[in-house]
């Protein structure tokens, strides 16, 4: 693509000619934004804002970043052969320089333009919130399918399409790599997408230029605050989806909210959303509602009113929160306007979502749990989902990251206290902090409780007591877990779920807590 036609349209502050050229004065229009003269003829191969990627007839965007600063590296980008420069400062290099106002913002245009503006052809459903995000991405994905459609997701587990999977590093991928990956699953016949999209990438612009056709929000509850600063920080920002980005984009005439108003912030939403909303919640007053529903460690069972009428549920999954993340698939499947029967195949053939609540089998009558809730609410959420089915005692493993919200340390260790008979608190991907201070930080919200503190022969002696032990290593806290079950107790492994590995130090080791309690219960 010609580097006039890339930049066409979009707000240059200046533009810079290759030292090479000096000499060679074309006439800049800022207004129009183009150049006459040859170096908008220049042909661009690619697009990149990691230096090490370009290659030679690359365009190389320089982005600030969390960690580093794309401007510190192009010099590696010259050095690999790179045509032009966007940078948010002027440079002297002998490639064009193009100096724009947000370089991320640049980012995301010239991506979506270099691939043919993907989202344009495909059916967007955008999923937002705190928790629930990947379980309601795979049962639309389910849904869909049921209906014939080709579908493609991207998500915290994977991206995937077309029989394929591949690694996603980031919840939602920045945006020339989701323009890319649209592109991709576009060429191979894939219809709809769904998407995670994390608060990092609304306020990044990660998403910008990636219309949607139906947008989500699951919930909001205390998480990503060592980014965001404030709950109404991180609130302002995932309320954008729907603000920003839904309503300014050219699918506004039939773009639609599904809305959880189970959530006071939900409710507070679809009062102000300004296009169609599709609410769902407890109650008769949500478009849907669970009529009569029965929860049970077999699933979820019942009926669900819609604006089609009733919708007969029969799910695999397991608590109160997973009848939330049912309601708003089903909610997605009205916005949608898929039939009824499609909607209810398509919950019912989901039976797992990898991490979530994913049940470990095992032939010595315990019911073991491995979840990826890491935050206050998720954890809460599956504790009470599980303390509601457990016939006997409820075991809870659990620790926090390192390098992340350390104000929820505390607030998590005094409800896995409360909600378990016996809690296990352990390492979580420390990263650069000492997990004994870690550990630390949320025995203060355990010791509040009062509950006793054991050790580790008292922890297995099949006590009735309420209380916790401290084990760091984790594959040692598993199996200390397990060795004190009884038969028809209930074990939950919280907080890394799907994850196989453990960040420790600058390291990232293999560790899968699925295998982990495997191993565990063949012992």
């Amino acid at each position: 693509m010609k580097l006039g036609e890339l930049i066409k349209g979009f707000p240059i502050l200046e533009i810079t000619e290759p030292e090479s050229c000096l000499g060679f004065n074309p006439a800049f229009d800022a207004k129009k934004g183009f150049l006459n003269g040859s170096i908008m003829d220049r042909e661009i191969s690619s697009i990149h804002y990691r230096a090490q990627d370009v290659t030679e007839g690359g365009l190389f965007v320089a982005i600030p970043g969390l960690k580093a600063d794309g401007h510190d590296f192009i010099h590696e980008a010259v050095k690999n052969g790179v045509s032009a420069i966007v940078s948010q400062r002027s440079v002297r290099s002998n490639a064009v320089n193009i100096v724009v106002e947000n370089s991320r913002k640049a980012l995301a245009a010239f991506s979506a333009r270099f691939y043919g503006f993907p989202s344009e052809n495909l059916v967007i459903i955008g999923i937002t919130g705190t928790n629930g995000k990947t379980t309601t991405s795979y049962l639309v994905e389910s849904i869909l399918e049921k209906a014939g459609f080709k579908a493609g997701v991207i998500g915290t587990i994977n991206y995937r399409y077309a029989g394929k999977s591949f690694a996603n590093p980031v919840t939602t991928p920045e945006s020339l790599d989701l323009q890319r990956i649209l592109s991709e699953m576009l060429l191979n016949g894939v219809s709809h997408v769904v998407m995670e999209i994390s608060s990092h990438a609304i306020d990044l612009g990660r998403i910008e230029n990636c219309w949607m056709d139906v947008a989500v929000f699951t919930n909001l509850t205390l998480d990503h605050l060592d980014y965001h600063g404030t709950i109404e920080a991180y609130w302002a920002c995932k309320k954008r989806l729907f603000t920003q980005y839904l309503v300014c984009s050219p699918k506004k005439p039939q773009a639609k909210a599904v809305i959880n108003c189970n959530d006071a912030r939900g409710k507070s939403l679809l009062k102000n959303f300004l296009l169609r909303g599709i609410s769902i919640g407890k109650s008769s007053l949500n478009m849907v509602y669970p009529k009569n529903v029965n929860l049970g460690l077999d699933g979820i069972h019942g009926t669900v009113s819609t604006p089609y009428g009733a919708l007969q549920v029969k799910s695999s999954l397991v608590g109160e929160f997973n009848l939330e993340n049912i309601l708003l698939a089903a909610g997605v499947g009205v916005a949608l306007n898929l039939p009824r029967e499609v909607i209810r195949n398509g919950i019912e053939n989901l039976k797992t979502v990898p991490g979530r609540l994913e049940p470990i089998p095992n032939n010595l009558g315990r019911f073991v749990y491995v979840d990826y809730a890491h935050t206050p609410d998720a954890l809460e959420n599956v504790l009470k989902a599980l303390r509601a089915l457990t016939t006997r005692r409820l075991i809870c493993v659990f620790g926090c990251g390192g390098n992340r919200d350390r104000e929820k340390r505390p607030v998590m260790g005094r409800i896995a206290a409360q909600l378990a008979d016996l809690t296990v608190i352990t390492s979580d991907n420390p990263r650069l902090e000492a997990p004994a201070e870690i550990i630390e930080q949320i025995l203060v919200g355990v010791r509040k409780t009062g509950v006793d503190a054991f050790n580790v022969s008292e922890f297995q002696s099949g006590t009735a007591k309420q209380g916790y032990l401290v084990i760091p290593d984790r594959k040692n806290a598993i199996q200390v877990a397990v060795r004190a079950s009884l038969p028809g107790d209930t074990i939950l492994i919280a907080g890394k779920g799907h994850e196989a590995y453990q960040i420790i130090g600058k390291k990232t080791v293999p560790f899968d807590d699925r295998l982990e309690a495997k191993i565990a219960l063949a012992l």
